[in-house]
């Protein structure tokens, strides 16, 4: 009877780890072969860059780097700063991630990281919601990559977070901060093992044609196609 239960455990076991390896390894495959690999034709006639955006991977989450100000878009208009405790006066840019609520209002460390916080994100059911700090240029350093933009593209990955926001209005968490510069907004949506922070961030700038695998999940595979360059 031990023995049978034991076998049991030790299929189950093995079924777990296949299936994480067939997750990862289809992740990684992915990679190489990317959405939008294709240059646009601006990109192929040499035509500068309109708005030069950012990712900014922590090395396992991913958020988009814009300029607070555009001819396309004032971030300020959206997360306007009274909704932040006391943002940089000389910020220059704005971080917008997505994740998941549970996660993102109990784990501000990597120190408060606990294996029932993970397995609840990745099973699901949880709401999501909207990350958004305001950054000096000093801020962007190591981990920040080049995304190159026309308007065009901007205008649509504009459009895209803001799709975010239920009714596309930021309705910010009352006293949910990490620090004086950033603030919680309500977002539409749920995280879970196949919906992720890096899969929203993949998705959008798939949308807006910028090259990068075609799933997402980790933030390498945001990243992989991506230039690494400090602002």
């Amino acid at each position: 009877m031990l023995k049978r239960l034991l076998l049991r455990i030790a299929f189950a076991l093995l079924g777990l780890l296949a299936l994480v390896g067939l997750y990862v390894a289809t992740a990684s495959a992915l990679v190489f072969w990317p959405a939008n690999a294709k240059p646009s034709a601006e990109v192929a006639a040499g035509v500068p860059a309109e708005v030069q955006a950012w990712v900014l991977s922590n090395g396992v989450h991913t958020d988009y780097v814009f300029p607070i100000r555009s001819a396309t878009v004032d971030w300020l208009q959206v997360f306007p700063l009274r909704d932040f405790r006391a943002p940089p006066p000389d910020a220059e840019f704005i971080a917008i991630g997505w994740g998941d609520r549970e996660f993102y209002l109990n784990t501000p460390t990597w120190g408060d990281l606990t294996a029932r916080r993970a397995f609840g994100a990745l099973s699901g059911g949880n709401r999501a919601l909207v990350h958004v700090s305001y950054l000096r240029r000093a801020q962007l350093g190591r981990g920040a990559f080049a995304v190159p933009l026309s308007q065009v593209q901007y205008a649509q990955l504009v459009d895209y977070v803001r799709a975010a926001l239920p009714q596309g209005q930021a309705t910010p968490i009352a006293g949910a901060h990490y620090d004086n510069q950033d603030a919680f907004y309500e977002a539409n949506g749920g995280y879970n093992l196949f919906e992720t922070c890096n899969t929203w961030s993949g998705r959008g700038l798939r949308q807006a044609g910028v090259p990068v695998s075609r799933w997402t999940p980790f933030d390498f595979t945001v990243t992989w196609h991506l230039r690494a360059a400090v602002p």
